[in-house]
């Protein structure tokens, strides 16, 4: 699974986000304190806390909005295309047979063959994250398994072992039966 935008804010949220921080700046110099601006705001004092000394230090320069964070990728723009390329393309084409599922350990290899960049697992899942992969658990199957032989022992062999009911009169939850009259 894919998120939007790899998971990131747009600019239109961050320039959001920075309309609520000059409206804080706009209420610090009416006098109002960190509790008020929360509470009108709808954020939490800890932010309001932290806006508050940004402001007293640099004013509402300070407040603007630095980007999108975090630190930037070591591949390119193309090569993270082409790694999304050699990720759809599966583990089998990548000579990992045994098994289909890419584990974090095999992306890390992975990148370090094909582009000579190392990464350590951890920076494989947010490098991941950032271009927009999603964890996926995969349903652990026998490889043995025959559908059409279950269907049919679900559809002949498991009526005859759970049968009919003996009775159709009321049951009971309770391990003891009451006494029988």
């Amino acid at each position: 699974m894919r998120y939007a935008d790899g998971g990131r804010l747009t600019a239109a949220q961050r320039a959001g986000r920075e309309r609520v921080r000059f409206a804080a700046a706009d209420m610090f110099t009416e006098g109002a304190d960190n509790g008020q601006v929360a509470r009108r705001l709808r954020v939490s004092v800890m932010s309001v806390g932290r806006w508050r000394r940004a402001f007293d230090e640099g004013g509402t320069d300070a407040l603007v909005s630095k980007g999108p964070g975090g630190s930037g990728s070591k591949l390119s723009d193309a090569q993270l295309g082409q790694l999304e390329a050699e990720l759809d393309a599966g583990p089998g084409a990548h000579g990992w047979v045994e098994d289909q599922c890419w584990t974090l350990a095999r992306i890390a290899a992975l990148i370090a063959e094909k582009f000579g960049v190392r990464y350590t697992v951890g920076g494989v899942h947010y490098l991941l994250h950032r271009i927009g992969f999603s964890v996926q658990v995969p349903t652990r199957r026998a490889v043995e398994r025959d559908e059409a032989a279950i269907a049919e022992w679900r559809d002949e062999q498991w009526p005859v072992i759970k049968g009919r009911r003996r009775t159709w009169a009321r049951g009971y939850a309770s391990p003891t039966k009451p006494a029988r009259a």
